[in-house]
Protein backbone atom coordinates (compact mmCIF):
# COMPACT_ATOMS: atom_id res chain seq x y z
CA UNK A 1 0.00 0.00 0.00
CA UNK A 2 2.92 2.33 0.75
CA UNK A 3 3.79 4.50 -2.21
CA UNK A 4 0.93 3.23 -4.41
CA UNK A 5 -0.57 5.57 -7.06
CA UNK A 6 -3.90 5.45 -5.27
CA UNK A 7 -2.39 6.82 -2.07
CA UNK A 8 -0.49 9.48 -3.97
CA UNK A 9 -3.74 10.52 -5.61
CA UNK A 10 -5.42 10.68 -2.22
CA UNK A 11 -2.56 12.78 -0.92
CA UNK A 12 -2.83 15.20 -3.82
CA UNK A 13 -6.59 15.47 -3.43
CA UNK A 14 -6.26 15.93 0.30
CA UNK A 15 -3.67 18.66 -0.06
CA UNK A 16 -5.87 20.44 -2.57
CA UNK A 17 -8.78 20.19 -0.17
CA UNK A 18 -6.61 21.46 2.68
CA UNK A 19 -5.49 24.37 0.56
CA UNK A 20 -8.86 25.31 -0.92
CA UNK A 21 -11.55 23.54 1.03
CA UNK A 22 -12.02 26.03 3.80
CA UNK A 23 -11.83 25.25 7.49
CA UNK A 24 -14.80 22.91 8.02
CA UNK A 25 -12.56 20.27 9.58
CA UNK A 26 -9.40 21.90 10.88
CA UNK A 27 -6.71 19.42 11.91
CA UNK A 28 -3.36 19.90 13.59
CA UNK A 29 -0.51 17.51 14.39
CA UNK A 30 2.23 17.99 16.96
CA UNK A 31 4.49 16.10 19.33
CA UNK A 32 2.75 15.41 22.62
CA UNK A 33 5.91 16.56 24.43
CA UNK A 34 6.28 20.16 23.26
CA UNK A 35 9.94 20.24 24.33
CA UNK A 36 10.89 17.78 21.57
CA UNK A 37 12.32 19.29 18.40
CA UNK A 38 14.08 16.18 17.07
CA UNK A 39 13.49 12.57 18.10
CA UNK A 40 16.34 10.46 19.44
CA UNK A 41 17.31 7.03 18.26
CA UNK A 42 15.22 4.40 20.06
CA UNK A 43 13.00 7.02 21.71
CA UNK A 44 9.32 6.39 22.35
CA UNK A 45 7.73 9.20 20.32
CA UNK A 46 4.08 10.21 20.60
CA UNK A 47 2.24 12.43 18.13
CA UNK A 48 -1.20 13.93 18.67
CA UNK A 49 -3.77 14.88 16.03
CA UNK A 50 -6.49 17.34 17.07
CA UNK A 51 -9.64 17.49 14.94
CA UNK A 52 -12.85 19.48 15.00
CA UNK A 53 -14.86 16.31 14.36
CA UNK A 54 -14.50 13.14 16.42
CA UNK A 55 -17.13 11.11 14.52
CA UNK A 56 -15.31 10.31 11.27
CA UNK A 57 -12.12 8.62 12.40
CA UNK A 58 -8.58 9.55 11.41
CA UNK A 59 -5.87 8.07 9.19
CA UNK A 60 -2.19 8.42 10.14
CA UNK A 61 0.25 8.51 7.22
CA UNK A 62 3.95 9.31 6.82
CA UNK A 63 5.68 10.96 3.88
CA UNK A 64 9.31 9.79 3.76
CA UNK A 65 12.39 11.58 2.40
CA UNK A 66 11.86 10.10 -1.06
CA UNK A 67 8.31 11.43 -1.31
CA UNK A 68 6.67 8.03 -0.76
CA UNK A 69 3.46 7.94 1.26
CA UNK A 70 3.14 5.22 3.92
CA UNK A 71 -0.15 4.25 5.52
CA UNK A 72 0.26 3.61 9.25
CA UNK A 73 -3.15 3.18 10.89
CA UNK A 74 -6.81 4.12 10.77
CA UNK A 75 -8.43 4.98 14.10
CA UNK A 76 -12.22 4.86 13.99
CA UNK A 77 -14.50 7.00 16.12
CA UNK A 78 -15.30 3.78 18.05
CA UNK A 79 -11.62 3.36 19.03
CA UNK A 80 -11.04 0.51 16.60
CA UNK A 81 -7.57 0.49 15.02
CA UNK A 82 -6.59 -0.95 11.65
CA UNK A 83 -2.87 -1.02 10.87
CA UNK A 84 -1.09 -1.73 7.61
CA UNK A 85 -1.85 -5.22 6.38
CA UNK A 86 -5.38 -5.02 7.83
CA UNK A 87 -4.03 -5.90 11.27
CA UNK A 88 -5.53 -4.86 14.57
CA UNK A 89 -2.14 -4.35 16.27
CA UNK A 90 1.39 -3.42 15.28
CA UNK A 91 4.83 -4.25 16.63
CA UNK A 92 6.13 -0.76 15.89
CA UNK A 93 3.14 1.52 16.56
CA UNK A 94 0.34 2.18 19.02
CA UNK A 95 -2.80 4.18 18.29
CA UNK A 96 -5.50 5.49 20.66
CA UNK A 97 -8.26 8.10 20.80
CA UNK A 98 -9.40 10.38 23.61
CA UNK A 99 -12.21 12.75 22.65
CA UNK A 100 -11.04 14.76 19.63
CA UNK A 101 -7.40 13.74 20.16
CA UNK A 102 -6.02 10.90 18.06
CA UNK A 103 -2.68 9.58 19.31
CA UNK A 104 0.04 7.77 17.38
CA UNK A 105 3.01 6.29 19.23
CA UNK A 106 6.22 5.15 17.56
CA UNK A 107 7.45 2.61 20.09
CA UNK A 108 11.14 2.92 19.18
CA UNK A 109 12.02 5.64 16.70
CA UNK A 110 14.40 4.35 14.03
CA UNK A 111 15.85 5.80 10.81
CA UNK A 112 13.06 4.19 8.76
CA UNK A 113 10.53 6.20 10.82
CA UNK A 114 11.87 9.60 9.72
CA UNK A 115 9.52 11.74 7.66
CA UNK A 116 6.59 14.13 7.81
CA UNK A 117 3.57 12.80 9.71
CA UNK A 118 0.01 13.71 8.69
CA UNK A 119 -3.41 12.83 9.94
CA UNK A 120 -6.28 12.94 7.48
CA UNK A 121 -10.04 12.58 7.67
CA UNK A 122 -12.65 11.42 5.18
CA UNK A 123 -15.87 13.34 5.76
CA UNK A 124 -18.78 13.41 3.29
CA UNK A 125 -16.52 12.04 0.53
CA UNK A 126 -14.00 14.83 1.12
CA UNK A 127 -10.44 14.40 2.38
CA UNK A 128 -9.03 16.80 4.95
CA UNK A 129 -5.31 16.85 5.70
CA UNK A 130 -3.44 18.30 8.65
CA UNK A 131 -0.18 20.18 8.15
CA UNK A 132 2.80 17.84 8.38
CA UNK A 133 4.81 17.34 11.53
CA UNK A 134 8.49 16.75 10.66
CA UNK A 135 10.21 13.99 12.63
CA UNK A 136 13.87 13.75 11.70
CA UNK A 137 17.08 13.10 13.58
CA UNK A 138 19.28 16.17 14.16
CA UNK A 139 21.67 16.92 11.34
CA UNK A 140 25.18 15.69 12.00
CA UNK A 141 27.48 18.54 13.01
CA UNK A 142 30.16 19.44 10.50
CA UNK A 143 33.76 19.35 11.75
CA UNK A 144 35.81 22.37 10.60
CA UNK A 145 39.13 21.69 8.92
CA UNK A 146 42.06 21.99 11.33
CA UNK A 147 43.95 25.25 11.05
CA UNK A 148 47.66 25.65 11.74
CA UNK A 149 48.45 28.40 14.19
CA UNK A 150 51.98 29.77 14.13
CA UNK A 151 53.76 29.23 17.40
CA UNK A 152 51.33 26.49 18.52
CA UNK A 153 51.22 23.68 15.98
CA UNK A 154 54.52 24.39 14.18
CA UNK A 155 57.94 25.09 15.53
CA UNK A 156 59.08 28.69 15.33
CA UNK A 157 62.72 29.15 16.39
CA UNK A 158 62.19 32.89 16.76
CA UNK A 159 59.70 32.32 19.56
CA UNK A 160 61.75 29.79 21.53
CA UNK A 161 62.57 30.61 25.14
CA UNK A 162 66.30 30.19 25.85
CA UNK A 163 67.07 27.16 27.97
CA UNK A 164 69.46 27.96 30.89
CA UNK A 165 71.03 24.51 30.59
CA UNK A 166 71.69 25.07 26.88
CA UNK A 167 73.31 28.46 27.55
CA UNK A 168 75.54 26.94 30.23
CA UNK A 169 76.57 24.11 27.94
CA UNK A 170 77.44 26.53 25.12
CA UNK A 171 79.58 28.66 27.47
CA UNK A 172 81.43 25.54 28.63
CA UNK A 173 82.09 24.51 25.02
CA UNK A 174 83.56 27.94 24.25
CA UNK A 175 85.85 27.73 27.30
CA UNK A 176 86.99 24.24 26.29
CA UNK A 177 87.74 25.46 22.77
CA UNK A 178 89.89 28.29 24.13
CA UNK A 179 91.68 25.97 26.54
CA UNK A 180 92.54 23.45 23.84
CA UNK A 181 93.13 25.48 20.69
CA UNK A 182 95.20 28.40 22.09
CA UNK A 183 98.02 26.17 23.46
CA UNK A 184 97.86 24.07 20.34
CA UNK A 185 98.25 27.13 18.12
CA UNK A 186 101.21 28.32 20.26
CA UNK A 187 102.90 24.94 19.98
CA UNK A 188 102.47 24.98 16.22
CA UNK A 189 104.02 28.46 16.07
CA UNK A 190 107.03 27.38 18.14
CA UNK A 191 107.45 24.33 15.93
CA UNK A 192 107.50 26.51 12.81
CA UNK A 193 110.12 28.86 14.37
CA UNK A 194 112.30 25.93 15.41
CA UNK A 195 112.03 24.47 11.94
CA UNK A 196 113.07 27.78 10.39
CA UNK A 197 116.10 28.09 12.72
CA UNK A 198 117.16 24.54 11.91
CA UNK A 199 116.99 25.21 8.18
CA UNK A 200 119.15 28.33 8.58
CA UNK A 201 121.79 26.47 10.63
CA UNK A 202 121.90 23.70 8.10
CA UNK A 203 122.47 26.21 5.29
CA UNK A 204 125.37 27.90 7.18
CA UNK A 205 127.06 24.57 7.76
CA UNK A 206 126.72 23.74 4.09
CA UNK A 207 128.17 27.14 3.01
CA UNK A 208 130.53 28.30 5.82
CA UNK A 209 131.83 31.35 4.01
CA UNK A 210 128.40 32.79 3.43
CA UNK A 211 127.79 35.74 5.73
CA UNK A 212 124.54 35.98 7.51
CA UNK A 213 122.19 38.62 6.34
CA UNK A 214 119.76 40.42 8.57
Amino acid sequence: MAGSPAWLLLLALGLCEYGHGGQKHKMTVKFRDSSITHPRLGQRLELVCLTTDDDSGVFWVRLDKDGTLHFIVFISSLLRTTFAGNKGTSERFEATKTGRFYHLVVKSFMPQDEGNYFCLMNSNQMLYFSPGQPAFFPAAPTTPAPTTQRGITEKDPCLKTPNPETIKEEELNVFCDIFIWVPLAGACLLLIIALAVTIMLCQRKAYPGTPCRY
